[in-house]
């Protein structure tokens, strides 16, 4: 959890480093680029003949994306890895990771990219400068989302620490929300460590509503200890707080207002 933090720049030097994510994005700090250009998103609609891998990983639950999926219209293609959410807790519910003019919403799910141009898979990719590339969708509570209960009804089923199940093939872009052209872009890290500097991050500016049930599901549902363990630990707010964004820009492809 956040108390933890203060801790990782001792074993993992990056987090204590520059271009660290995620931050709060505010009016100073934004600048509009009309060269910026909507993604491009190919094989996002999987088959349910397919399957993915969701496992609860002991800091969140996470999904393993088909090498078929790629993103482009950034410098590079970049091919799909995983997907998984950062939340806060049920009497907080403020887990999402970047801010947006100091609020922060419910919940945030990430989908890790990496560039499959000059990489030959995550694992050479992850430490390089050009390596990655995140897509950032922000969580509300709201009307009920059946989309992500296609990911969500499964955490009964990956309640300790790794536990996996299968989730049938769909659509991956029902996830993301109906105003792709709107979206923030910078050059930030990984926000778990080892915190690599070398994330080419997309956060969309539309939320998504999940419902109230939805989010406490998320909140409530899984653990980061071993289903043998004796002393269960839940798993909350595991969401990284805001770094500092000094002498650098956040590029938005919409007028502010």
């Amino acid at each position: 959890g956040p108390e933890g933090e203060k801790a990782w720049p001792k074993k993992y030097p990056f987090c204590g480093g520059v271009f660290q994510s995620p931050i709060d994005f505010h009016k100073d700090i934004l600048q509009y680029n009309s060269n910026l250009l909507p993604l491009e998103f190919i094989g996002y609609n999987v088959s349910s003949t397919q399957q993915f891998t969701l496992t609860n990983n002991g800091h969140s639950v996470k999904m393993y994306l088909s090498p078929a999926m790629s993103i482009r219209n950034l410098p590079f293609e970049y091919t799909a890895s995983q997907l998984h959410l950062h939340w806060g807790n049920r009497n907080k519910s403020e887990g999402s990771e970047h801010t947006v003019s100091g609020k922060h919403f419910a919940a945030e799910l990430h989908i890790v990219h990496y560039n499959s141009e000059k990489y030959p898979d995550i694992t050479a990719a992850m430490d390089k400068v050009d390596g990655l590339a995140v897509l950032a969708i922000l969580l509300e509570t709201g009307p009920f989302n059946p989309s992500y209960e296609k990911i969500f009804r499964h955490f009964r089923n990956v309640k300790y620490k790794d536990q996996t199940v299968q989730v049938p093939g769909f659509n991956i872009r029902e996830l993301l929300p109906e105003r792709l052209e709107e979206f923030y872009r910078y050059e930030g890290s990984l926000t778990t460590p080892p915190c690599f500097p070398t994330v080419l991050w997309t956060v969309f500016r539309q939320p998504i509503t999940i419902s109230q049930q939805q989010l406490l599901a998320l909140e409530t549902a899984m653990y980061c200890t071993e289903s043998d363990d004796p002393e269960p630990l839940e798993m909350v707010d595991n969401f990284r707080n805001i770094q500092e964004f000094q002498e650098r820009l956040v590029f938005i492809s919409f007028h502010e207002g």
